[in-house]
């Protein structure tokens, strides 16, 4: 069965169960259009320059239909890709609703990828148009892409944001035909309208592909468990080339009728400055905003009085970080589990006890089903920790030409390479990736346990466990972290810390490395895969100098 045989075959179960409403984000668009075309729709502002602007929805909506004129007018049709590598500035928007009114296919690109990883990216996907910064972080955005551009022929046209000239951004804003005249493609639910590549924990990009359905039927019930209306006002500070940043900061917005506000370059202070300054009711980002922003506000005495939601994905949250910030900003913060695959699958919620808000990952969300399965694939009851599998209306389309790699079963069961357990009331939490399980002389270490012990020291700011070759045990662990300021750290206090909490010797690391930054994607979750070859080049160093563990 291919990958679209396989996306049809869910349909009607999912239509049935009221998940799929075989909507787009353009008839969300219309609805806000018509009911409330003056409310502002997005507040974008350059953080280098301090330029603003807030764009309502009746400009919003004339905006993407200039862009998609212009698109179509230099040779994007329907299901071509369109690739954007882009902060998080308002252009992010209207490119992704001028798709959508195209029938063209969405890409969003993280800044950081340079030639190797943009040329790998634009010629998988076959697109032909690509809209860089001109500028941003003083990097030079558009002479890289003229780089690629010339080895890569199907790559017809790149635009700058914040250019001028014929290379501009600001043409694609020209009038090329009647704005009033234009017939938007007929799109049906079921196509794909966005191309994403994971963001590389593992290391190897693949391109999730999503439709209109597989979206929508995950924001649908996330909003109405979090009590998200038209009202909201939703404060995106991860980059929206991932894909928290783009269902929860382009289309959740859109699709409420609600305000968005944007965050370009990430800091503390400016986030607790913009939720103040535009009454933000709804944040969501990994455990570093979070982490970060309770820290500035309890240092400062700046408070967010209008944050009422913030959602914590990408990790499990540290239990002492959810106590926190709960109590410093007044906020409910929700743990969240997803993947680029699939959205947020799990959330805890708003009635929840203190208990299960700190320490799960949430149940799943209406239309998504979790298991817990050993080797064999056999469920495992409550409590017994396996591999995390998930089905259901909002997992995606597949990956771009390579069906090899989508993991899903016949059953339709999609093996999201994630260890966890579950409750009896179906409340997960994660214990780690497949690949990030430490087995020391045959003993299965709790890796999120011990981190979130260790984030319960007052030097500890942030911290990642993660596994190192052992001749003897075949693996110990060894424990980066970054310190707060000012702070110091020695093996043996980690070791006495995690004795005060009870914890088994056997699952305490035997390794300290106190370090400035833990590697990190751009939404924010930790590279361990980058830890784990730092830690097996510094145990071969160490045992070559006879200074390794004996």
């Amino acid at each position: 069965m291919t990958q679209h045989e396989r996306l049809m075959a869910r349909g009607p179960a999912a239509r049935a169960a009221g998940h799929w409403h075989d909507a787009t984000l353009r008839d969300h668009l219309a609805r806000a259009v018509a009911a409330t075309p003056e409310r502002i729709a997005i507040i974008g502002r350059r953080s280098e320059t301090g330029a603003e602007r807030r764009i309502s929805y009746r400009e919003l909506d004339g905006l993407a239909t200039r862009v998609a004129l212009s698109l179509r007018e230099r040779g994007v049709a329907r299901g071509d890709v369109v690739s954007f590598q882009l902060p998080n500035w308002w252009e992010f928007t209207v490119l992704h609703l001028a798709c959508l009114k195209l029938g063209a296919v969405s890409n969003p690109l993280m800044v950081i990828f340079r030639q190797r990883e943009l040329g790998f990216m634009l010629g998988l996907a076959e697109s032909k148009v690509l809209v860089v910064p001109h500028s941003f972080r003083g990097f030079d955005y558009p002479a890289m892409a003229t780089e690629v551009q010339a080895a890569l022929p199907g790559l017809l046209h790149v635009f700058g944001a914040g250019g001028q000239g014929a290379a501009g951004f600001d043409r694609l804003l020209e009038p090329v035909g009647d704005p009033a005249a234009f017939a938007e493609a007929p799109l049906s639910a079921d196509e794909v309208i966005q191309l994403l590549y994971t963001s590389g924990t593992t290391g190897e990009p693949k391109g999730v592909t999503h439709t209109s359905n597989t979206m929508l039927s995950n924001l649908t019930p996330f909003a109405k468990r979090l009590g998200l209306g038209g009202d909201d006002v939703i404060h995106m500070p991860s980059p929206l080339a991932h894909q928290l940043g783009f269902m929860y900061g382009i289309v959740l917005p859109v699709m409420l009728g609600g305000t968005a506000v944007l965050q370009d370059i990430f800091t503390a202070p400016e986030m607790a400055r913009q939720i103040r300054a535009e009454g933000a009711s709804f944040t969501m980002g990994a455990t570093p905003f979070l982490n970060d922003l309770t820290e500035h506000v309890a240092a400062t005495g700046e408070a967010t009085p209008s944050l009422r939601v913030f959602v914590s994905a990408g990790a499990p949250i540290p239990r002492a970080l959810v106590a926190k910030a709960r109590a410093t900003l007044g906020a409910a913060v929700i743990s969240a589990w997803g993947m680029s695959e699939n959205g947020a699958v799990s959330t805890t919620r708003l009635e929840d006890d203190e208990e299960r808000a700190t320490t799960t990952d949430g149940c799943a969300l209406p239309g998504m089903e979790l298991r817990i399965v050993d080797a064999d694939g056999t469920k495992l009851p409550p409590g017994a920790e396996g591999s995390l599998q998930v089905r259901g209306c909002s997992n995606f389309a597949g990956y771009l030409k390579r069906p090899e790699l989508d993991p899903a079963d016949p059953g339709g069961w999609f093996d999201t390479g994630d260890l966890a357990r579950m409750d009896a009331q179906g409340y997960i939490r994660i214990a780690g990736r497949s690949k990030d399980i430490i087995i020391r002389g045959g003993e299965n270490i709790p890796v999120v346990e011990v981190e979130g012990l260790l984030y319960r020291h007052p030097a500890v700011a942030e911290v990642a466990v993660v596994g190192f070759p052992d001749a003897r045990l075949g693996e110990r662990a060894c424990a980066y972290v970054r310190l707060r300021d000012g702070a110091s750290l020695t093996l043996a206090e980690l070791v006495a810390h995690l004795e005060t909490q009870k914890m088994a010797r056997q699952y305490m690391p035997e390794r300290l490395e106190i370090v400035d930054e833990l590697p990190r994607t751009p939404s924010g979750k930790i590279q361990k895969f980058r830890l784990r070859e730092m830690a097996r080049q510094d145990a071969s160093k160490a045992k070559a100098s006879g200074t390794g563990p004996a």
